[in-house]
């Protein structure tokens, strides 16, 4: 009891003493925003276009992905991913170490007591004595104090709690930049899985018709009425068409593959796509005359800003580096010579080893580890300007593929009905001996190519607007 009460009186008296004398201000500098390397407002859509009617005025990152994503089977599947992905399971450890990195800058900052024990025993020889014979003793401690506790009069210790803060922070915002970039690839890899299969089935079909358009020939080639040359060049339309085939099955093998690795399982069949739909997103653009500002709101550009907080902090640790140090040590407990007499008479004992260290020479290592520091937070002023950047020109580009995308669609639908068209009045030319079977290959191949394109500018389209979704922020919240 006497014992408990000791320690308990010494952590509080020392508990006082840090706290009156610690917690000073840091010497860290005053942390300002740089000013951001971009223009003032985002690439807009141009108000003469039938498009900029349907915008959504709420901002791209508070809309949640369960939201943004329409088709309940991509849905699932971005849950499967958030769920198994290992790179975002990377990403949630590492929060967890920091956060214990954190707790261990944070517990520098209060008194550290130990509580001990010991014995000892020692032999003296009788030639030692000075008593002519062998001596034998015993001594019994127990104790409790402080253990090496720094006053952190000059903010040493807090800027270093600081820099593990925002290093904390940083972590935090890195995972859900994982997140984002893991939603937006799933839904990238599955659009591209709609596409390759939608092709798939049109060279399937192309194939079906090729073949149907070669026996036709093979057969007028055996009555006479046709050439060798008609025959061989409806030959390659077939194999052509197997090319594809063969070509869409690998991409379509490899896009399920994609699916797998990114969703950390296998894939169930029923989630997977049969071919492009236009309501995999319900959302369509976002509004017009954005400032930059939301870009700041951008998980990457919060993580390097943490990381240049940081670097700031630790400036603050590197200039209290050239100021004396101020370090208790102390304990109180009982001694004796006898254990039964451990706490009893006048065994109580204390010490008190207070340690100032006044640096005087150093060889330049204080002044050279704080100019390492101010560097240091230059470098990561550079690298968050540099990610500033990198996040404007991804919203610019995603603009400027939506300013035409539309059009783009519209003139390849075009394509493919005035293809059509060739191709069913040179195959009737054909027929009425009007014109070669050369003709009507140019016809097909030409349809069979507006048709692969047109597959891709849907694909564009839809793609679009997921990264759009992605480089404004979107897809970190469910």
């Amino acid at each position: 009891m006497k014992l408990t009460r000791c320690i308990l009186t010494t952590r509080f008296l020392v508990m006082g003493l840090a706290f009156s004398l610690g917690g000073c201000a840091t010497m860290a500098p005053t942390y300002t925003p740089p000013v951001a390397p971009v223009p003032a407002a985002l690439p807009g859509i141009p108000e003469n276009r039938s498009e900029a009617a349907q915008v959504v005025e709420k901002p791209f990152a508070e809309i949640p992905w369960s939201e943004f994503f329409g088709d309940q089977r991509l849905r699932s599947l971005i849950t499967l991913a958030l769920k198994n992905n290992r790179d975002l399971r990377v990403a949630a450890l590492n929060i967890e170490r920091f956060r214990a990195l954190y707790q261990i800058r944070s517990a520098d900052q209060l008194p550290k007591v130990d509580a001990s024990a010991g014995a000892a025993y020692q032999r003296i020889p009788a030639g030692l004595t000075g008593r002519g014979s062998a001596m034998t003793t015993h001594q019994y401690t127990v104790s409790a104090g402080l253990v090496s506790y720094e006053l952190d009069l000059f903010g040493r210790v807090q800027s270093l709690k600081d820099q593990a803060l925002e290093q904390f922070l940083a972590t935090e915002q890195a995972q859900r930049s994982v997140q984002i970039s893991l939603v937006s690839q799933v839904a990238s890899t599955w659009l591209n899985l709609a596409a390759d299969r939608e092709r798939l089935q049109l060279a399937q079909e192309t194939l079906t018709s090729q073949q149907e358009s070669y026996n036709l020939t093979r057969s007028r080639f055996e009555a006479g009425v046709s050439n060798s040359l008609a025959l061989n060049q409806a030959q390659t339309t077939v194999d052509a068409a197997r090319v594809d085939i063969a070509r869409y099955t690998t991409l379509t093998m490899q896009d399920e593959n994609a699916l797998n690795f990114l969703v950390g399982s296998q894939v169930p069949a029923e989630l997977l796509p049969n071919a492009l739909t236009e309501t995999v997103t319900t959302m369509k653009y976002p509004a017009p005359g954005l400032s930059s500002d939301v870009l700041l709101r951008r998980p990457d550009i919060l993580q390097a800003e943490g990381q240049l907080k940081g670097l700031n902090a630790n400036i603050g640790a590197a200039r209290a580096a050239f100021f004396p140090r101020i370090t208790l040590v102390s304990s109180v407990g009982f001694g004796s010579s006898e254990l039964s007499g451990l706490f009893k008479g006048d065994a109580f004992a204390w010490s008190f080893l207070p340690r100032i260290s006044l640096p005087l020479f150093d060889g330049g290592s204080n002044k050279a580890n704080l100019k390492v520091a101010e560097v240091d937070r230059d470098i990561a002023v550079a690298q968050y300007e540099k990610t500033i950047q990198s996040a404007f020109r991804e919203v610019a580009d995603a603009f400027a593929q939506m300013g035409t995308i539309n059009d783009l669609v519209a003139a390849q639908k075009s394509l493919v009905a005035a293809t059509d068209e060739s191709y069913r009045l040179s195959q009737a030319r054909f027929d009425k001996g009007v014109d070669s079977y050369l003709q009507v290959l140019d016809a097909q191949r030409a349809l069979y190519g507006a048709q692969q394109n047109l597959i891709t500018t849907r694909l564009t389209r839809i793609s679009n607007l997921v990264t759009l979704y992605k480089v404004l922020g979107g897809g970190g919240r469910d």
